[in-house]
């Protein structure tokens, strides 16, 4: 059916633990309108595709939505490993930790636990399926870009967003 290559698209090397950052990115896994979400949303749509090759596009999309769930999971874990408990209090992932550790598991940023009822389409019909890749990324630089702003965490630490170097 598919041919999975066991590495990321896009490396994910993280040096730092940040478990304020991890905290929100999360939400790009789990929460209403993240990776788990567009992938259930585009393969279970394609069912209801009249056009072969319409059908196809969907499942394409969906899978790489996948990929894009497999990217974001390697840096919320990459976030979250070797933590301190000091890091882990002093960071505010103390009510995430006490109930996953550092497994990472599909939640909104809110706390609130990944469910179908959030998977209904969330973009305008005419533009369904266009620019998902591109959508993660602004999605993410406007987390990164809004909290550094705020001096309240820094992503220097994370090489993702420029690619493998």
């Amino acid at each position: 059916m598919w041919i999975y290559e066991k590495k990321l698209q896009y490396p994910v090397r993280i040096k730092n633990p940040n478990p304020a950052l991890a905290k929100l990115i999360i939400s790009q896994y789990g929460g209403p309108h993240g990776e788990i979400g567009a992938s259930l949303r585009y393969l279970s749509q394609r069912y209801a595709m009249p056009y072969p090759e319409l059908r196809a596009i969907l499942t394409d999309i969906g899978t790489e939505e996948l990929a894009h769930l497999e990217m974001v999971g390697t840096i919320v874990y990459q976030l979250t490993r070797d933590l301190t408990p000091e890091q882990i209090r002093e960071q505010g992932f103390d009510t995430y930790f006490i109930d996953h550790t550092t497994g990472v598991y599909p939640v909104a940023a809110s706390g609130a636990p990944f469910s179908s009822t959030s998977a209904s389409c969330a973009e305008p019909p005419d533009t369904a399926g266009t620019g998902a890749g591109l959508f993660f990324i602004n999605r993410l630089y406007r987390i990164i870009n809004i909290t550094a702003a705020n001096n309240e965490i820094s992503a220097r630490n994370c090489d993702i967003l420029t690619g493998p170097k």
